[in-house]
């Protein structure tokens, strides 16, 4: 059986829109982009199966019978994209209600990372005489110095 080309062009219109909204900083956006890339999916399993009568045995002919796997797929999909959806509105109305909106923050350290890649430098770079730069700084403190052990022995 062929698919009919209505539906290949619609759930690749579902997962381009479903994957640039996950792209976004919204969590309302990544929200519509896992509802679109669920209902892609459900409707790429369903355009796999062939049309054919009732998978029950005794009332339709072995050769005849539809195949049942991508139905049971499919209602996996739509609990899977129902728990998505209901953990991302979770994410969504918490962030709404700590900071006024519900946009992703950058990470510190992530930020910390881009701009040592934008200088073209890494957190330990050699040297010449083979050393790291962080090794250079005598004011800097040595990690795990001062800290002692909390057992009496």
């Amino acid at each position: 059986m062929t698919p009919n080309l209505t539906y290949v062009l619609v759930v690749g219109v579902l997962f381009a829109a479903g994957v640039t909204l996950l792209l976004e900083r919204s969590l309302t956006r990544v929200l519509m982009g896992v509802i679109l890339l669920g209902n892609g999916a459900n409707l790429l399993l369903l355009t796999g199966g062939r049309a054919g009568g009732p998978p029950i045995v005794g009332t339709t002919p072995e050769g005849a019978m539809s195949d049942p796997l991508p139905q049971a797929m499919v209602l996996t999909a739509i609990v899977i994209t129902l728990g998505m959806t209901a953990f991302l509105l979770a994410l969504s109305y918490r962030s709404w209600h700590l900071n006024g909106h519900d946009e992703v923050q950058d990470d510190v350290e992530d930020r910390r990372i881009m701009d040592l890649a934008d200088r073209d430098e890494g957190p330990g770079t050699a040297d010449d005489d083979g050393s790291t730069a962080d090794d250079d700084d005598p004011d800097e403190p040595v990690a795990g110095a001062g800290v002692t052990a909390g057992r009496s022995g």
